[in-house]
């Protein structure tokens, strides 16, 4: 349950909001003008406060203003009796929940104060847990003494502080995620949002990037605020930016460009200030050659460039992150040396991910003494990638490449789920290719 403050100058719509609020367990407080709210708030710490945008004395949206300012975590609920879109769009950049038309339904509005609860109560979870991990994400705690590595370091921190757009490359499991999180920490920017584009099919990762209107497509039943929105004065980060579609490539142009944009089935214009900072294990200079990826958004994203090398190329660094690693899974017998040379020898492709991995199986194995040769997987013992006897033979009586091909296709749409950008991925295909040679076999999706 919750402590609310209710604040408009008609006295009924406060006392039925209160008693319908009070049916629900929550603890009610009333103010009938923003400067009677102002001078309650630092005594009463509401979670959640919800106020008419038009009242006698100074308006709805100059509380909103100040308590965005001086209490972050305090969700904010308007309302407002003249249904005007652009003060909607107002409230909202300026941080509200949500507004509301009156007059409203209550079962409406008991359902939004129970969000902004959850909303309220994660943001005091993810405050309480920044300040532990302070220390751990900023890119002065990222492991890196090779001078690639290193570089890449010192470029990111040279653009933290900017609003330039920053386009992370580098291979699976080289850290690029991490890497976009010490450079939004740099950055003292509010939040940090990160969506995977590759996970999701085209219709929901639109709606998840720029949201969506009640009723704008089956199962929409309520308005559903985008990421583009939720991350104003924060950062976005865009993973495996190459995967999406075309349609979507030509939105995030416009947003890149104008910074404005619509929520699905929606007419009126947002604004977001959200910086952008996106990411691909992809070659889009080829995917750009191919047609599969607009050169327009590619030179958008490409402002600042920042390439993470692969483990294999700096190798030096596996001693720290092996340390690192150790010390996170609370292994505290250490690692025998000459492991670290056996580390040292193999060579990662799955990068500081498939490390990491190894890592952890082995302090389970090790049961708390120090880590062996033994306590490794059995390819990395020997040095050799676990995939490394796949290549195909061919038989003395011949091959049909086709069929092969077909064969592979649908091996990796099995493994897929039947998502044809992560099978693309497994087939090292762009996903227009992997449409093309689908049609050609004559495969139906899975």
């Amino acid at each position: 349950m919750g402590n609310v403050l209710i604040v408009d100058d008609e006295g009924k719509l406060r006392a039925l909001l209160a008693m319908a609020l009070d049916s629900q367990g929550h603890s009610i407080h009333e103010a009938e003008s923003t400067e009677q709210a102002l001078t309650q708030l630092p005594s009463l710490m509401p979670e959640v406060v919800i106020t008419d945008l038009r009242m006698e004395g100074k308006p709805g949206l100059e509380l909103l203003q100040t308590i965005k300012k001086e209490y972050p975590l305090i969700e904010v609920i308007v309302m407002t009796a003249f249904a005007d879109g652009k003060t909607g769009i107002e409230a909202m950049r300026l941080g509200a929940l949500e507004y509301v038309a009156k007059p409203f339904e209550m079962e409406e509005m008991l359902l939004l104060v129970e969000r902004a609860l959850e909303k309220h109560n994660l943001g005091k979870e993810v405050t309480s847990l920044r300040k532990k991990t302070e220390t751990n994400l900023s890119l002065d705690s990222l492991t890196g003494q090779s001078p690639k590595m290193r570089h890449a370091i010192a470029q990111a921190k040279i653009v933290a502080q900017r609003d330039t757009t920053i386009l992370i490359r580098g291979k699976s499991g080289t850290g690029k995620e991490l890497f976009a999180r010490g450079i939004h920490w740099e950055s003292n920017r509010k939040t940090f949002l990160p969506i995977n584009c590759g996970a999701l099919p085209e219709n929901l990762l639109e709606s998840e990037l720029f949201g969506h209107e009640k009723g704008s497509f089956t199962g929409a039943t309520t308005r559903k605020i985008g990421l583009f929105e939720k991350a104003n004065e924060g950062t976005i980060f865009l993973d495996e930016i190459g995967d999406i579609s075309p349609a979507l490539q030509l939105k995030l142009l416009r947003v890149l460009q104008e910074r404005e944009f619509s929520r699905v089935g929606g007419t009126a214009i947002i604004t977001t200030s959200a910086r952008v900072i996106a990411a691909t294990n992809r070659n889009l200079e080829e995917a750009v050659s191919e047609g599969d990826f607009r050169e327009d958004l590619y030179y958008r994203l490409n402002v600042f460039p920042l390439m993470l090398p692969a483990l294999s190329e700096r190798k030096d660094d596996i001693p720290d992150l092996v340390d690192r690693f150790c010390l996170k899974y609370k292994h505290f017998q250490g690692i025998a040396p000459q492991v670290l040379d056996t580390l040292k020898l193999y060579a990662w492709p799955g990068n500081v991910r498939e490390l990491e991995n190894c890592i952890e199986r082995s302090t389970i194995i090790a049961g708390g003494e120090t880590i062996l040769a033994t306590h490794l997987p059995e390819h990395i013992q020997q040095c050799k990638t676990p995939y490394a006897s796949a290549s195909v033979q061919l038989p003395d009586e011949g091959i049909s490449l086709d069929e092969l091909e077909k064969s592979l296709i649908l091996q990796a749409l099995q493994k897929a789920d039947g998502n044809k950008s992560q099978a693309a991925k497994l087939l090292g295909i762009s996903r227009r290719a992997m449409y093309s040679k689908m049609k050609t076999h004559g495969i139906e999706g899975l």
